[in-house]
């Protein structure tokens, strides 16, 4: 980011959005701080009560309005990520293609998961009628990463949409004209400009949002700042979804299609550079075929490549400050031992880190334990399955992982401790609206997508209507001793009984 003395109209800080390929500037942003931001809650406020009185129909409408716009402008949009994230056009169309498929989700569905639906009473309130229902929380905060600037944001954003909410955005100062060109989108399709707006800026930005008075906070980015974000929160018990990355693992069984395993690491680990909170960064390999799920490895490995060009695998490290992270996982591993079967020391070329893959990386080694962010994976050798579930489970993180099994798949997924699992298949879960995402432990807490996504943004209200008067008037002063002795009679036979009934 480079701050400049004012805005184009002269009289505001500002700052520019560059390519990090280039360094060429993409445009100029101002820098909201805490005035701007309270105007914008301000305003979002009074635009709720109309949003959320349009109910989930009229909201519907307006969202896959929203859609149909973002589809139609693929190409300005995809051009857009392109120049500011560095990522290539066609992974940048494929974040925009999901993005499109969780907004019509929540859009469509909204109304099944957070209607108002009719629940049992139970034998003690069979006098009442009792119903469950789920209402907008109001102004949803939310501050969004630059690695996946449409997509990651849009699973908070349409799902608090849907829900009736409205949205005050921040995006990442390296990723600020996608963020407001969302919001700008939003509001040319149809939608009220202060239901979904943008405010630009750095860390100060995103801390006056945390005290601007949302009813919720959002969060995607690292563990140190969620803490932060937690911490500014806390100071008006504003509830918070934190989304702070992982260091997510890879299981290779001694079953598994070790060639459809190799090539599914590979993605998981390379694709946007390794800019991705639910990649692959630790690969544990059962021993009967770590060498040749290595071999694999060995030879795929040169036929991707990071650069500028249409054909490039990968673009550059989008955030000048974690080309240092790489570097230092990589020298830190080798320096302890590690060896370098792809890459090495050199990989780092500038804003470009070519492939590295290290193993025999020793597990108290930063490339086992914190967050590389960048285009590197380690393999590990185990002795089977179940060992690779304990190295994998050995870890401050749990936000997603892999397993690659032919028959144990499924059995081994629901022992990691993580999030998410996709078996035989690297993200997957990712491209499914109905599941939930999110992790646990410094990966985070809280869930966007599918119905959990949707009730995150929400508050549950518990109704009951009295249909006729109970014939054991227990709560009022003027209960009777025989009342009090039906309803212990009616406890003991219910309940009483060895493990009860």
């Amino acid at each position: 980011m480079v701050t400049t003395p004012e805005d184009l109209t002269g009289t505001a800080p500002s700052f520019s959005s560059l390519d990090p390929a280039t360094g060429a500037v993409v445009g100029v942003h101002p820098v909201a701080g805490p005035d701007e931001v309270r105007a914008a809650v301000t305003a979002a406020r009074g635009a709720q009560a109309r949003w959320a009185a349009l109910g989930f129909d009229g909201r519907r409408s307006r969202l896959l309005a929203w859609k149909h716009a973002l589809v139609a402008r693929t190409d300005e949009l995809v051009e857009l990520v392109r120049r500011e994230n560095g990522k290539p056009a066609d992974d940048a169309f494929l974040e925009l293609m999901l993005a499109v498929e969780h907004l019509d989700w929540a859009a469509r569905r909204a109304a099944k998961v957070l209607g108002p639906r009719r629940v049992p009473p139970g034998p003690l309130m069979l006098n009442q009628a009792a119903s469950l229902a789920y209402v907008p929380l109001g102004v949803v905060g939310v501050i969004g990463p630059w690695n996946y600037p449409v997509l990651t944001p849009m699973g908070s954003i349409a799902y608090a949409l849907a829900a009736g909410n409205a949205v005050v955005f921040k995006p990442s100062e390296y990723t600020p004209g996608v963020g407001r060109w969302l919001a700008d989108s939003f509001a040319s399709a149809g939608g009220e400009a202060a239901v979904f707006s943008a405010v630009t800026g750095d860390g100060g930005t995103g801390a006056a949002l945390c005290r601007a008075g949302v009813d919720k906070l959002a969060f995607t980015g690292s563990a140190r700042t969620g803490r932060a974000v937690m911490a500014a929160c806390a100071a008006t018990l504003t509830p918070v979804l934190l989304e702070c990355g992982g260091k997510d693992a890879l299981i290779v069984a001694e079953d598994a299609d070790v060639e459809a395993a190799a090539r599914a690491a590979l993605w998981g680990g390379l694709s946007n550079a390794g800019q991705t909170c639910v990649g692959v960064e630790r690969v544990y390999v059962a021993d009967a075929v770590h060498d040749e799920f290595l071999a694999h490895l060995v030879a795929l490995a040169p036929a991707i490549r990071p650069g500028a060009d249409r054909r490039a695998s990968y673009g550059p490290i989008t955030m000048p400050g974690q080309v240092e992270v790489i570097r230092r996982h990589i020298a830190d591993a080798l320096a302890r031992g590690a060896r370098a079967v792809v890459g090495g020391a050199d990989a780092v070329r500038g804003a470009y880190v070519d492939p590295v893959v290290l193993t025999d990386v020793p597990d108290d080694a930063l490339a086992l334990r914190e967050e590389t962010f960048g285009p590197t994976l380690t393999v590990t050798r185990v002795r089977d399955g179940e060992e690779a579930v304990d190295r994998a489970n050995d870890s401050a993180y749990g936000l997603a992982s892999a397993v690659f099994s032919r028959r144990r798949g499924l059995q081994l997924a629901r022992r990691l401790r993580a999030g998410m699992t996709s078996v035989n298949a690297v993200i997957a879960f990712v491209a499914v609206p109905a599941l939930p995402f999110g992790g646990m432990g410094e990966s985070g807490f809280g869930r966007i997508h599918g119905a959990d996504g949707l009730r995150e943004f929400t508050r549950a209200k518990a109704v009951t209507r009295q249909r006729f008067a109970s014939p054991l008037n227990l709560t009022s002063f003027s209960r009777s001793p025989r009342s009090m002795a039906t309803a212990a009679r009616i406890m003991r036979l219910r309940h009483g009984g060895r493990g009860g009934r």
